[in-house]
């Protein structure tokens, strides 16, 4: 099983500023727009349960169970005793495989936040002015004396704003600013980030789907056809007693939001859509007639209908699925256009992320004029490349092997005895 992590963002705000509310018709416009969403809630106070007196989970934690599963058809619950409090980041970490974690409070946690300021709090107003004062004053976002409220000569009428809410301050992890007040409005633009209507929940769910929710990945498994050295597809060659295309759908479908075989040989391989009905595999023939590393680039990207594109051999018999969710992160930190690993023999290629929408154009405009190498495409300037050192690919798959590739039956049978039982 491959966890992928989750993006998390932290809806923050003061007492009755209305942050339950606004993530409730968050979280509902997100999952509306088919996203899978975990959340979080952050309790000020010890001792909260979520279990009831009198019921039998209830008496196990009373009896001294120091952890206990509540586990029914289609939901299970976890309540366990711990000293202290969990981080945020630990919170997140334990919930993999969502399109985005929308976090209520932990304002410290230093994920980004969405600071929410409503006019009719009357905290939220007195922050907005404190807001706007430092903005215009050109102090950075985040700032000490920001955060802890104005000079001391210039709050002494705090009225509202107490000294816990002065520590409630927009800081420098925030990104957004959910408000009806006009300073608050002001003090966002000054400091060059949105500001979003409170009741705008679809301009804040475009926000998140934009910069925060994770970029869905289209894994392309490059089969091409007949192999001149290995002397027959190299899709369908056996490894290990099956197909050796099996194997390498088996190993990259659980990253797959969408799962591309290229193929000039699609009746051969329709057995795929029998073994995986689950997988919906989708057969590609390729976009051009000759044949190279970089038509077949295109034939990936132009076939792929999700942001970010895998491409990977098939004969790369150890291809590290791992590795396709650290190029994916990657690629989501760096704003880069393609994430490759990197070695001494240079990069691969064959086992990295691609950017679609501004990749394709260029492998095209490339392809067109006859080019067939993918490295002609990574010194186009009009692409940033993130080369992922072996370094980091070791940090991945401490066992390396990822781009072991076989070419000749020779290659494969090495391949199998050395590694039958991996």
């Amino acid at each position: 099983m491959i966890d992928i992590p989750s993006p998390a963002i932290a809806i923050v705000g003061r007492h009755n500023s209305g942050k339950t509310t606004l993530i409730e018709r968050l979280i509902a416009e997100l999952v509306a727009r088919g996203l899978d969403v975990g959340s979080i809630k952050h309790h000020s106070h010890r001792g909260f349960d979520i279990d009831h007196p009198g019921k039998d989970s209830y008496r196990h934690r009373a009896a001294g169970a120091s952890e206990t599963v509540i586990a029914a058809p289609g939901q299970v619950a976890r309540v366990k005793t711990i000293e202290g409090e969990m981080e945020c980041s630990d919170l997140v970490r334990s919930m993999p495989g969502h399109d985005i974690v929308v976090v209520e409070g932990y304002r410290k946690s230093g994920l980004p936040t969405i600071e929410i300021m409503r006019q009719a709090n009357a905290a939220d107003a007195h922050t907005a002015e404190v807001l706007l004062a430092a903005a215009r004053a050109g102090e950075p976002l985040g700032a000490d004396h920001v955060q802890l409220g104005r000079a001391e000569e210039e709050v002494q009428d705090e009225g509202p704003f107490s000294a816990d809410e002065r520590e409630k301050m927009p800081t420098a992890a925030t990104v957004a600013v959910a408000t009806d007040i006009p300073a608050a409005r002001e003090a966002a633009a000054l400091y060059g980030i949105p500001a979003i209507g409170l009741e705008d929940t679809a301009a804040l769910a475009d926000f998140l789907t934009e910069h925060y929710v994770r970029p869905r990945v289209s894994v392309v498994i490059q089969a091409g056809g007949e192999s001149r050295r290995m002397g027959r597809s190299k899709a369908t060659v056996p490894f290990a007693g099956r197909p050796l295309i099996c194997r390498l759908v088996e190993r990259l479908a659980p990253v797959a939001d969408e799962l591309i075989i290229t193929t000039n040989e699609a009746p051969n391989l329709e057995f795929l859509h029998e073994m995986y009905p689950d997988r919906d595999i989708r057969l590609v023939p390729d976009a051009y007639n000759e044949r190279g590393a970089l038509p077949g680039l295109y034939t990936a990207l132009s076939a792929a209908r999700n942001p970010y594109v895998a491409v990977v051999a098939c004969d790369m018999v150890f291809a590290s699925a791992r590795l396709v969710v650290a190029e994916a992160l990657a690629m989501h930190e760096s704003g880069a256009d393609v994430v490759t690993p990197h070695n001494k023999h240079g990069f691969e290629p064959l086992h990295a992320m691609y950017r679609r929408d501004t990749c394709a154009p260029v492998v095209h405009r490339r392809t067109e004029t006859g080019e067939k190498r993918v490295q002609s495409f990574f010194s186009d300037p009009e692409i940033t490349v993130l080369p992922f050192a072996q370094e980091r690919v070791l940090e991945v798959e401490p066992r390396g092997g990822c781009f072991i590739n076989a070419n000749t039956p020779e290659d494969l049978a090495r391949i199998e005895e050395s590694y039958l039982g991996e």
